[in-house]
């Protein structure tokens, strides 16, 4: 690495424990690397929305782009901030996740909408609105693209799978999706 690849690595490892997973990439274009690593820490650690939700936002990001490495080092922390393990399941094998609480059901529904549809119902907008306010959805957008840009990163440089976790979607292996009959005759 060069001086600079050094001073980055050092403050990531720094914050983040290790330099793992993306910025093991990113560090080949050091200033997209800070610029990625400043947004992340953002999107996960300051941003106006309550940790479980920040959680729940790369969960859901991560499942949309197949990332199963963002996956596996998230799916703990968001079981414990407070997704339901049921509402985890479910949105690991593509169902309709319920919450109890109506923010929280409002949430999902607008994170749904923006990365399924790529649009959001002025229902959904003014239901998620009245609970989480302009910064709570303009920090919602940020969270949904930075972990978007997360998950394209892992899966188009093959960001191995932490050797201790097993892959956490039923129709991805690797780096692609394989069909039920594929899956029958893996297992």
């Amino acid at each position: 690495m060069n001086p600079r690849q050094r001073e980055l690595a050092a403050r990531i490892a720094g914050r983040r424990g290790a330099v793992r997973g993306p910025f093991r990439v990113w560090l080949h274009s050091p200033e997209m690397c800070e610029r990625a690593e400043s947004l992340g820490a953002f999107a996960r650690f300051d941003c106006s929305l309550p940790k479980h939700l920040r959680e729940l936002t790369l969960l859901m990001a991560a499942r949309n782009w197949d990332a199963q490495y963002s996956w596996n080092a998230h799916v703990r922390q968001a079981v414990e901030a407070g997704i339901p393990e049921a509402a985890v399941a479910a949105i690991a094998e593509k169902r309709e996740a319920v919450f109890e609480d109506e923010a929280d059901q409002a949430f999902y529904q607008f994170c749904r909408e923006v990365l399924e549809e790529h649009f959001v119902t002025d229902a959904t907008f003014a239901r998620a609105l009245a609970h989480f306010g302009p910064r709570g959805l303009v920090d919602t957008i940020g969270a949904l693209g930075n972990f978007t840009m997360l998950g394209m990163c892992l899966n188009t440089f093959q960001v191995e799978l932490q050797a201790d976790r097993e892959p956490p979607f039923p129709d991805v292996r690797g780096y692609g999706r394989i069909t039920p009959s594929d899956a029958a005759s893996t297992a």
